[in-house]
C-alpha cells in the first residue's frame, strides 16, 4: 500500500504536504509555512499528524512549525547540519539516516545549493520526492548560499530517480519558471504542452503541483544543462554542464 499524498497551499505561493498510511494512520507533513491550513485539512480527514519533516530553515517552510508542533505532538525532523537554524529536532537526519511513515522507508537526499543545508524526502515505494526550493516545478530555487557546481550536482542526484516520481516542490513558481523555459526552448513541443496546461490549471485555480519527474526532465531548462541544444541555447556549445547551468541560473535571476 502506498502513502496517501495530500498537497495544501500556503501563504501567498507555498505548499506543504501531508502524506498518510492508512494501515497505522501514522501521518507526516513536509514543511510547515502556516499551521492553519494543514491543521483543517487533519481536522478534516480524521487524521492524527506523527511526524513534521524540514527541508530547510527559510522561515516560509518552518515558520508554523512550533504552533503545529504543539497543537499536535509531533516528532520533528530535519538536517542535522542545519539543527542550529531548525526548530528544536527530536530526530536529526543525515544521508545515511532511516524513517518511516507506517511501512514505508524514506531516504533523505542531501541537495545543497538553495542553502548549504536542504534536503529532500523521497519515499520509493509510492514514488515521491519531496524536493522543496532544490528542484522546482519548471525550475530550481535561488543559489542563496550554495554555489552553481553544488546545485547542479545535486539536481543530478534527483534528476536520478524513477522518471515516475512525483516532484513535490514547495512554491506555485511554475508559470513563470515555465515562461523562462520557452525563451530557452520556444521549439520544445513538451514545454509548449506544459505551458497551456499549467495556464489551464492556473486559470481554474488548481496547483500545478506534483509533477512526474518525466515532466521535469522534458521541460525544465535547469535539468537539461547537458543536452546539447540547451548548451547551444546560452551559447556555450563546448562547455561542461554545470558551466551552462550556471549560466541558465544567472539568466534566470534577470528575467
Amino acid at each position: 500500500m502506498t502513502l496517501e499524498l495530500v498537497t495544501i497551499p500556503c501563504l501567498s505561493d507555498n505548499y506543504a504536504y501531508l502524506i498518510h498510511d492508512a494501515g497505522t494512520g501514522q501521518t507526516g507533513c513536509i514543511d510547515v509555512p502556516q499551521a492553519a491550513p494543514i491543521l483543517a485539512v487533519l481536522n478534516a480527514r480524521g487524521w492524527e499528524l506523527s511526524d513534521i519533516l524540514i527541508t530547510h530553515h527559510h522561515p516560509d517552510h518552518i515558520q508554523g512549525v512550533e504552533t503545529l508542533r504543539a497543537a499536535t505532538g509531533a516528532m520533528v525532523l530535519g538536517a542535522a547540519a542545519d539543527a542550529h537554524r531548525l526548530p528544536p529536532l527530536d530526530l536529526a537526519l543525515t544521508e545515511a539516516s532511516t524513517f518511516s511513515i507506517g511501512p514505508e522507508f524514506a531516504r533523505i537526499i542531501d541537495v545543497p545549493g538553495h542553502t548549504v543545508g536542504h534536503i529532500a524526502f523521497h519515499f520509493p515505494q509510492s514514488r515521491l520526492a519531496f524536493t522543496a526550493d532544490s528542484l522546482m516545478a519548471g525550475g530550481c530555487g535561488r543559489l542563496f548560499e550554495g554555489t552553481p557546481a553544488q546545485m547542479w550536482h545535486s539536481l543530478q542526484k534527483l534528476a536520478a530517480l524513477p522518471p515516475d516520481t512525483l516532484i513535490c516542490s514547495g512554491h506555485e513558481y511554475t508559470a513563470s519558471n515555465l515562461r523562462f523555459a520557452a525563451t530557452l526552448e520556444p521549439g520544445n513541443p513538451d514545454l509548449m504542452s506544459r505551458i497551456d496546461r499549467v495556464t489551464t490549471a492556473r486559470r481554474e485555480g488548481r496547483p500545478t503541483v506534483p509533477v512526474p519527474l518525466s515532466e521535469e526532465l522534458a521541460t525544465n531548462p535547469f535539468l537539461r544543462a547537458d543536452q546539447p541544444q540547451m548548451k547551444q541555447a546560452v551559447g556555450l556549445p563546448g562547455a561542461d554542464a554545470a558551466t551552462v547551468f550556471a549560466e541558465i541560473r544567472a539568466r534566470k535571476d534577470k528575467f
